[in-house]
């Protein structure tokens, strides 16, 4: 259980709230949607403060994977690369690891939706997601940035863009499965459609305005 309590903890760090705070000495969580990721904070501080958070937030979530992988004795590039019979550190199964694993991938993004230190108003997760699922299935991170990409290119609607790119990662490695089995495939698709759902319903509000026609667009 201990890597589930220092993944939420790391994904609690709240970098944009940090950097706003420093730069300009206001609450992130004032401005525009309220949360304290990085579209939010290059509306209210910059671009630059806006890559930093983004990229800070997403190392967040690689960090808080990796250390649970060392403390699970479990090699983060090839999850689904070992026999389930094998014994980890701690008497556990490579299945029994192996939800763990995905456990603190979750934890850490809800670690970064609700963090403990700002009264569980955070972000939306997705750069921590982006973090988390890069080092445990690139395949489906790689194609769900692109969906982001082009669909951001495409409406300018970053929030549009997050909830398709999630939707993706579940999708995607269901469709792998079919083609690639996965030894692990079960805490590999509930932790994905955990994730995603996460992240749709910290959309909610940009759902609604989706559908009203009065959500921001990014300007170029």
């Amino acid at each position: 259980m201990l890597v589930i309590v220092i993944a939420y903890l790391l994904g609690s760090i709240p970098f944009g709230y940090l950097i706003v705070r420093a730069k300009e000495g206001g609450d992130i969580r004032s401005t525009g949607s309220g949360g304290t990721g990085a579209t939010n904070v290059s509306r209210r501080a910059g671009i630059s403060a806006g890559v930093v958070t983004l990229v800070l937030d997403a190392l967040k979530g690689t960090a808080a994977v990796v250390i649970a992988g060392w403390i699970l004795d479990i090699p983060l590039l090839g999850v689904g690369s070992l026999p389930s019979e094998i014994l980890q550190n701690g008497g556990l199964s490579f299945h029994q690891a192996s939800w763990f694993l995905w456990a603190a991938a979750i934890a850490a993004i809800v670690g970064h939706m609700f963090p403990v230190w700002l009264g569980f108003r955070g972000g939306k997760g997705v750069a921590t997601g982006v973090g988390v699922f890069l080092m445990l299935t690139q395949g489906a991170i790689v194609v769900a940035c692109l969906v982001f990409i082009v669909i951001v290119l495409a409406t300018r609607y970053v929030s549009l863009g997050s909830i398709m790119a999630a939707l993706t990662i579940p999708l995607f490695i269901l469709l792998q499965n079919l083609i690639f089995p996965r030894l692990e495939f079960a805490p590999v698709i509930t932790a994905a459609t955990v994730a995603a759902v996460l992240i749709i319903f910290a959309h909610r509000g940009n759902i609604g305005r989706l559908i009203r026609g009065n959500e921001s667009k990014l300007s170029w």
